[in-house]
């Protein structure tokens, strides 16, 4: 007899209740899914600046075999009334890949953001050093999703602890 793989079914959704003017500024990454245009990154930092034009300037920066890289990008809210922590962000011309905040806390210091796809998840803080409370909640949100936590891999933010 075979046996079916069980389809795991996640949550993308992005968290209702959002304020884009208090997202922006400075936020270390804690802890990703492996991907291709972040591999061997460390002390990974994302800045949110708003742009004269109402889109997001993004800037994420990190360390890779000791040499500084930038990527500059730009974001924006496609249905800032009815789903405003849904972003769309390019670092390429016109090509937009989604990025969903799925949890939040109440002081916007602490991120869990996802995509469309279930292969990218990110743990985002203010601080490069986050408590293991706060990690554990953060954890169980991502993992009642249906994120399997275990492939998340924790970003050195040796250099900009201080």
């Amino acid at each position: 007899m075979f046996s079916q793989a069980q389809e795991v079914r996640y949550d993308n959704s992005a968290v209702s209740d959002f304020d884009l003017s208090r997202y922006l500024g400075v936020w270390y990454e804690i802890a990703r899914f492996d991907h291709s245009f972040e591999r061997d990154l460390s002390n990974v930092m994302a800045e949110y600046l708003l742009r004269d034009d109402g889109m997001v300037e993004v800037i994420n920066s990190g360390w890779k075999k000791g040499k500084y890289k930038v990527a500059n990008g730009k974001a924006r809210q496609p249905d800032p009334d009815t789903d405003p922590a849904h972003l769309e962000v390019s670092f390429f011309l016109f090509f937009y890949s989604d990025y969903n905040i799925l949890m939040l806390d109440k002081d916007y210091q602490i991120a869990l953001v996802g995509s469309k796809s279930p292969k990218y998840l990110w743990i985002l803080s203010r601080t490069p050093e986050v408590s293991d409370k706060v990690l554990d909640h953060v954890l169980e949100e991502a993992s009642s999703r249906g994120y399997n936590i275990d492939n998340l891999i924790w970003v050195d933010q040796s250099a900009n602890v201080r």
